[in-house]
Formats: structure tokens, C-alpha cells, sequence
């Protein structure tokens, strides 16, 4: 899949088959959230991989939106790194254009994936932090429900001209 192909038809997949996701996928994933490019280079990035089903159920109990989780055999949990930030609160943009880079590069092998958003919502950062031990210093941006898409979605066209302004507003 070329990649215009890969950000056209992406789409916020909430159902997956029972198939597993290898760890060699769950790599590739990683290794393309770590191209992203981040703030001087500062790659403030951290990635916590979910495999257990009673830590994705844990994460659902906090999350209102996260009960995909239940149906996957995996997530990822994109996170900042505040020790490593060369620009104090880049790592939100660090850390949300590594979550764009999985959802593209897995949707471009044939997966299903939506973005959870964790920060900047304080029950949600707090409660992820606790259930998956996270420094102080860590803090959750997103997380990555990863599986085989068992839902099919339309891709709707949606360039708006509107949008767009020359020079000025």
C-alpha cells in the first residue's frame, strides 16, 4: 500500500477477529512510531506494550471509550518521557505524531487500530499511570488497540476547501 493510499483509507477500526498479533508485528509498529519526527530530536517517547487481559479490562474501567480493549490481544501505550524533552511540552507533538505513524503503518499491513486519547484528561492520565506503574516523569498521550479488523469502514471523502485559507484568514 503506497502511503497516500494507507492516510486516505485509514479508519478508526473498535472490532477485531480473535487472531493474535505477533510480537514481530507489534516491532515493526514500534520500530515506524520511532521514525516520527520529534522536537530537536529529542525522541521523548516511551512505548508500554498490553498484552494482559486483566490490565486491558483494568484500562476500560478508567477509559469510557476504551472497551475495544476487551476484543484485542493487544495495545500500545504511546508515553512522554519528561526527563528527555529538550522543549518543555513538545512531547505531546512527539509523542502524537509516533501514535500517527503506527495507525498509518498498521493499517498499510492490513490492521485495525483506533487512537485512544489519555492525556490531557487528569482521571484518565492518573488512572493509566497507576495500572501500569508508570514513572513519574512518564506521562500516557495515547493508547493503541491493535488487531485484525473483523468491521469494515467507508472512506468518506474529506478534503474541504473550506478549510483552507490563502495568505491570510
Amino acid at each position: 500500500m503506497d502511503t497516500m493510499e494507507s492516510i486516505f483509507g485509514r479508519r478508526s477500526i473498535r472490532k477485531y477477529t480473535d487472531q493474535v498479533v505477533t510480537d514481530d508485528i507489534v516491532t515493526q509498529l514500534l520500530k515506524a512510531g520511532m521514525y516520527a519526527p520529534s522536537a530537536g530530536n529529542q525522541q521523548s517517547w516511551e512505548f508500554v506494550i498490553v498484552k494482559n487481559k486483566e490490565t486491558l479490562l483494568k484500562i476500560t474501567q478508567i477509559h469510557p471509550y476504551s472497551q475495544m480493549l476487551k476484543d484485542t490481544s493487544v495495545a500500545i501505550v504511546v508515553c512522554g518521557n519528561l526527563q528527555r524533552e529538550k522543549f518543555k511540552d513538545y512531547w505531546v507533538q512527539d509523542c502524537s505524531a509516533a501514535t500517527q505513524n503506527i495507525l498509518l503503518a498498521a493499517h498499510a499491513i492490513g490492521l485495525g487500530t483506533v487512537w485512544l486519547g489519555v492525556h490531557p484528561v487528569a482521571d484518565r492520565v492518573n488512572g493509566v499511570k497507576e495500572i501500569l506503574n508508570l514513572p513519574e516523569d512518564v506521562m500516557p498521550l495515547s493508547i493503541i488497540p491493535i488487531g485484525f479488523p473483523a468491521e469494515k469502514k467507508v472512506v468518506n471523502d474529506r478534503f474541504n476547501e473550506a478549510y483552507i485559507h490563502q495568505e491570510q484568514w
